[in-house]
């Protein structure tokens, strides 16, 4: 199955922003996010199809992952 998974902020660094992958029927965000070498401590914000998601939630064909770092300013 094709997974698009969308990369914010610091987590675009030598990774791009829009990224397709191929994943296995019972890939999960938390499968990605190891494959693409980015510690779950990490991700801040998670959605998947644009909805609150979960690193363990079972992906489907076509869904798109997008993941945001922690933020920081002052």
């Amino acid at each position: 199955m094709t997974i698009t998974v969308r990369l914010f902020a610091t987590l675009r660094e030598g990774r791009g922003k829009e990224l397709e992958l191929e994943a296995n029927n019972e890939a999960t965000p938390r499968d990605l996010a190891a494959r693409l070498g980015i510690d779950v401590k990490d991700v801040a914000i998670l959605l998947v199809n644009g909805r609150d998601g979960r690193l363990d939630d079972a992906l489907a064909d076509g869904d798109r992952v997008s993941v945001f770092p922690p933020v920081g300013g002052g």
